[in-house]
């Protein structure tokens, strides 16, 4: 009976679909990164993302496959290609393979010709073996697993494997030396308690499944690729959840994932791609090192150097990062607890991920992590993550998708650029908010809380020490900018509300700014100049650092200092003098000053700012108006005021 040729045309549909979805978004790639390596500079365009037709489908001629059945300590062969030893069974010639039954110490070894092509139809196999792995490929040309329908198959390893000259280098429970592509809509569960899960040394290629992994070190690793297309993926793993690990070429060394369900709980971090990781859709709920109150940055900007020895629990403990309460103490609240293995007999321990650069050496516990490029085009996200929620070595790119982060250190950190230009980006929880070197804002819909900065642009890597990228300083920085051109943002940050140790330019847009309460710290901060020309923004903080924009604008603008304090809550609104509201805004902070502009501001027309108790008068007599004797007595760095 073949099962079936309509699947396969269903298949090269499907496969031409997501070939043309893998590569709509080629142009879509940020400026190139400040690192020199092409690895290291590798961008979405450079990769080939497209799954073949072969790689989707699940059809298959039973009447000419091989039947493998294990039962009673051995296992029958029906047909010629595969040889069987105790409950070892073998396979040295290409075909297909339909397994299924339990064996207890058992083992399937593929070792044919290298021009091979393998189908190994998964119908109700349970294999577990005690020293090694219960899926080696050793040699073929590709390895395909396919899912029956309605069917459950399980393979689980020990907790040490005896390796001899040629398997030296295995170490996951479903091991591959050549291409491997699982598919079909049964279910796959994997328990490694040796290291880890899934492995290809070359693609791994994943579009359908039920996949339950659950792994003492990586789940899900292919070296040269992963593509995913489709599936759902519960992951528990004791380092990280799905990574590619190729350092020798921009083309590979990435994760391409264009749908799928998945659950990552890992001790590090869950999608790790030496070059580049793109996201085009798929919904992703992720925990990392034990969520955000297990912080790896306390609220005072120093790294929590003991944070990793609570990820195997997800523990927290004092010196989480939370917003500071009134004594400056980080407040973090209670930790999520780390998933269990049942029936596994497997326990996760907490084991360090250590990632060295030429910048430092650091445990990392990051919920979406590249080398080069984080490129995300769709999607439903929640990531609570110790670490960075988002980080790339290089760029990030964001053109649509839904992302709701918790982080113990940043929302978003880029080495290189950071641009945003669609999607929804929720940043409930954070040190810092958004970080890179570029930082544009084209489009979205933005929101973040942060304990430090809201968004900071400045060069460097993201350390955790007195050298961390951001870190205050008092001259511009070249290279060094932020740019709004379009989309709403609301930032709530107890540090700088906009900090650029370079240029701020804001041509479009709308931003609300609820900035810090003491005066160390402003709502908007840079070190060069600050230039608006279109949009709209209100930004709220303390006086004593106090900045408005500078007198090289074209769209007017006011920095004023109310007579005292408003308290939290409090309506501000600015309105003409025919009492029509221009702007208004409700900080849930104390604040004393404020900077806004308007395309509707007009040179000699009088506003009143009124904030609870409180109103007060200004006439615009300058395209910089201002009542500031705070920091440079309120003017812009290569500015002026206008009064």
């Amino acid at each position: 009976m073949k099962i079936s040729d309509t699947k396969k045309l269903a298949a090269i549909t499907a496969a031409f679909f997501i070939t043309v979805t893998a590569f709509s978004g080629c142009s879509e790639s940020a400026n190139s990164s400040q690192t020199t390596s092409s690895v290291s500079q590798a961008a979405k365009s450079d990769i080939n993302a497209s799954i073949a037709a072969e790689d989707i489908d699940v059809g298959y001629d039973e009447e000419s496959s091989v039947g493998i059945t294990f039962a009673d300590g051995s296992a029958a062969i029906d047909g010629e290609g595969a040889t069987v030893e105790g409950e070892t069974v073998t396979i040295s010639q290409a075909g297909t393979y339909i397994l299924s039954g339990t064996a207890t110490n058992g083992r399937i070894i593929v070792s044919a010709d290298k021009t091979a092509e393998i189908k190994l139809i998964f119908n109700g196999v349970d294999i577990t073996c005690a020293d090694n792995a219960p899926l080696l490929v050793s040699k073929a040309k590709k390895v395909y697993i396919v899912l029956k329908d309605g069917t459950e198959n399980v393979l689980t390893d020990s907790a040490s494997y005896s390796l001899g000259e040629d398997d030296s280098n295995t170490d996951g429970a479903i091991f591959s030396k050549a291409d491997l592509t699982i598919n079909g809509s049964g279910t796959l569960t994997v328990n490694a308690n040796y290291k880890h899960g899934i492995v290809s040394k070359d693609d791994l290629v994943i579009t359908d499944g039920n996949i339950n992994v659950t792994s003492a070190s990586t789940a899900m690793e292919g070296k040269d690729s992963v593509k995913i297309s489709g599936g759902t993926f519960n992951i528990s793993a004791g380092t990280n959840g799905i990574k590619s690990t190729n350092t020798e070429a921009s083309d590979k060394g990435f994760i391409s994932v264009t749908g799928g369900s998945f659950t990552v709980v890992a001790n590090n971090d869950a999608f790790e791609a030496e070059t580049v990781l793109s996201i085009e859709d798929g919904s992703f709920d992720i925990t990392t090192g034990g969520g955000s109150a297990n912080a790896s940055m306390k609220s005072d900007g120093t790294p929590n150097r003991n944070w990793h020895n609570n990820m195997g629990n997800g523990g927290g403990g004092p010196n989480g990062m939370g917003r500071p309460d009134d004594n400056g103490n980080g407040t973090g609240g209670d930790p999520p607890a780390m998933p269990t293995a049942d029936n596994t007999g497997l326990t996760i321990e907490a084991t360090a991920n250590t990632t060295t650069d030429s910048d430092s050496t650091s445990t990392s516990a990051k919920a979406l992590k590249a080398g080069s490029e984080v490129n995300i085009s769709g999607g439903e996200f929640k990531i609570d993550s110790a670490d960075d929620s988002v980080h790339s070595n290089g760029n990030i790119v964001i053109t649509g998708g839904n992302i709701s982060v918790a982080s113990g250190d940043n929302g978003m950190h880029a080495n290189g650029n950071l641009t945003i230009s669609d999607g929804t980006v929720d940043i409930k929880k954070s040190y810092e908010g958004i970080e890179g070197s570029i930082v544009t804002i084209d489009g979205g819909t933005i929101s973040v809380a942060a304990s430090d900065d809201g968004i900071n642009c400045a060069g460097g890597s993201d350390t955790g020490s007195t050298d961390r990228m951001g870190a205050d300083q008092f001259s511009a920085q070249e290279g060094v900018e932020l740019n709004i051109n379009g989309g709403t943002v609301t930032i709530d940050a107890d540090g700088d509300g906009l900090d650029s140790n370079g240029n701020f330019t804001m041509a479009g847009g709308t931003v609300y700014v609820c900035g810090p309460t003491n005066g160390g710290n402003g709502a908007l901060d840079y070190n060069g100049t600050a230039t608006v020309t279109g949009g709209t923004l209100i930004a709220c903080g303390a006086v004593g650092m106090e900045e408005g924009f500078g007198d090289n604008s074209t769209q007017y603008s006011v920095l004023h200092d109310l007579g005292s304090t408003v308290s939290a809550n409090e309506k501000l609104t600015i309105t003409d003098s025919d009492g029509k509201e221009i702007l208004s805004f409700t900080p849930t902070k104390t604040w004393q000053s404020v900077v806004f502009t308007s395309a509707d501001l007009k040179k000699g027309e009088t506003y009143t700012i009124t904030a609870g108790s409180q109103s007060e008068t200004v006439t615009i007599d300058g395209i910089v108006t201002s009542n500031s004797k705070g920091k440079n007595f309120g003017r812009g760095h290569g500015g002026g005021r206008g009064f």
